[in-house]
Parts: C-alpha cells; structure tokens; sequence
C-alpha cells in the first residue's frame, strides 16, 4: 500500500532532522492522505479513494470529482483514475 495521493500524484517526500548541535538524521515527510467517498454525478456512483487533504480542496474547487478528472493530467493520476476519467468522458458523451 503505497503513501500517495491517487488524484494529485502527491508522495513521500524525504530530509533531514537537523538538531541544534547540526546533527543530521534521515527522516520522511508523509502526505496527509485521507480515505474519501466521492461522488461521480455523469457515473451516479460513489467512489472511494485515498488522497490528500489538498486534493480533497481542490476537488470542491473545480466543482467536484468529475470536473477535476476533465481537467487533470494523466500523468498525475493513478491507473483507476485514470479508467475512472475514461468512464466519466463515456459516461457525458452518451449523455
């Protein structure tokens, strides 16, 4: 189960701890990963998905999870996602 955002593309990021005597440690900086249901108006169907508290702000901007598809690279998307947009252009193109 990988640590990354299945809209945003968002992952594990890495530094250091530095300590006050400039000590440095290894150390992971971890996505705010939240699991989600989203509702797909064209599909009438809620989806689950595990994305990041950003993406879940920037989903109610665009005005929901079917216009961020629309507008979202492919590249940034994972592989469900992406079968999902592929749906959801079926989906209003049928409509």
């Amino acid at each position: 189960m990988s640590r990354r955002c299945e809209l945003t593309g968002k992952g594990v990021l890495t530094g250091n701890n530095v300590s006050h005597a400039m000590n440095k440690t290894r150390r992971r900086y971890l996505p705010n990963l939240q699991n989600v249901s989203l509702l797909s108006e064209s599909l009438g169907e809620s989806v689950r998905l595990k994305v990041t508290a950003s993406a879940v702000r920037t989903v109610e901007h665009k005005g929901g999870l079917d216009a961020f598809l629309l507008d979202a690279s492919d590249t940034n998307l994972s592989l469900d996602m992406r079968r999902l947009k592929k749906r959801v252009k079926q989906a209003q193109a049928a409509a």
